[in-house]
């Protein structure tokens, strides 16, 4: 097996339009598959990656839709708990014009959050090359976060690699936060694959070059730092590189993080070139914003191939000032 990753299964509903914010009676709509984890994970496994996910949902139609849509792009759904006396997490997302957006989240008193340490098999956890954290599982629960803990452990005792996305939600942890509950996590991670501001809320620093140094402290073999509509910048002991983005028009961006991610350890895997795995993944997240729904990835590695063929990228300066 490829790929494990543990977290939050929900269902997410998008409102209709931008600038409505969610306290004006409006439409939404949904229900889509939706859950970082889940996105990443089902990226992978239509890149061919053989995948799991270790996660929980609840005895109700929300529940059945995320598992359906997982099994049926060939996720191991084997460790995906029910919690009878919990019903499946949902996110409410509204867009704006300035590129910003607001979650509504209902997690911490969800399925989604009732992963327990228990639930996490290390038989289970040893039989794959790599395990994907996200820090929005991190900042849901305790209870969750200790199961996290737990696969880090085993994975980092069996030579697994660890790959880390952030991923900071403010409206489940403040960003001062992040730091401390990702301590445990960078100290055996290989890949982290935070944003920029991400990237300065784990280290307390202001400008790339000394977060980046920060970051490599403590063991990271490869920071990526992904720059929205810019593109992304890798960053190894060996050398820096920086890709653009692609020009695609933006249906529905949440999700193209978590698609970016899931390419970026396939072409790891690979063992491609750092230039490379940031080509391939800036197109993966390039397809995933084209599309409504969160989980609405790229279908197969050949799609991604054409879009990198037929797609121009933007001229961009200054990528390493802030």
């Amino acid at each position: 097996m490829d790929v494990l990753t543990i977290g939050e299964m929900l269902v997410e509903f998008i409102r209709k339009g931008r600038d409505m914010p969610h306290y004006e009676t409006g439409e939404y709509a949904g229900p889509f598959p939706s859950g970082a984890p889940a996105i990443f994970i089902d990226a992978a496994s239509r890149l061919g990656l053989k995948s799991a996910i270790i996660g929980a949902v609840g005895n109700d139609d929300f529940g059945g839709l995320l598992k359906r849509r997982l099994a049926n792009d060939n996720v191991d759904i084997t460790h995906v708990f029910t919690r009878e006396e919990y019903t499946t997490g949902i996110a409410f997302v509204t867009y704006f014009s300035d590129g910003s957006r607001r979650f509504v989240f209902n997690l911490r008193h969800s399925a989604a959050a009732r992963i327990k340490p228990e639930d996490v098999d290390e038989d289970f956890v040893k039989m794959f090359k790599v395990l994907h954290i996200m820090g929005s599982t991190l900042s849901m629960h305790e209870e969750i976060r200790e199961s996290c803990y737990r696969a880090v452990e085993i994975a980092n005792r069996t030579g697994m690699i660890v790959t880390y996305d952030p991923n900071l939600r403010a409206e489940l942890i403040e960003p001062w936060m992040i730091s401390k509950i990702s301590k445990k996590i960078l100290e055996v991670a290989e890949i982290v694959m935070p944003s920029k501001a991400e990237l300065y809320d784990l280290t307390g620093k202001r400008n790339l070059e000394e977060a980046s140094k920060e970051i490599f402290k403590h063991g990271v073999k490869l920071l990526i730092v992904k720059i929205g509509e810019r593109g992304s910048i890798g960053i190894s002991r060996q050398e820096t590189v920086f890709v653009p983005a692609y020009i695609v028009p933006e249906v529905d961006p949440t999700g193209a993080g978590d698609a970016f991610d899931a390419a970026a350890v396939y072409g790891y895997l690979k063992k491609w070139g750092l230039r490379e795995i940031l080509e391939f993944a800036n197109a993966a997240g390039a397809l995933k914003v084209t599309r409504m729904g969160p989980m609405e990835v790229p279908e197969d590695i050949s799609e991604i191939e054409h879009l990198m063929k037929t797609c121009r990228k933007r001229e961009v300066e200054n990528v390493f000032q802030d």
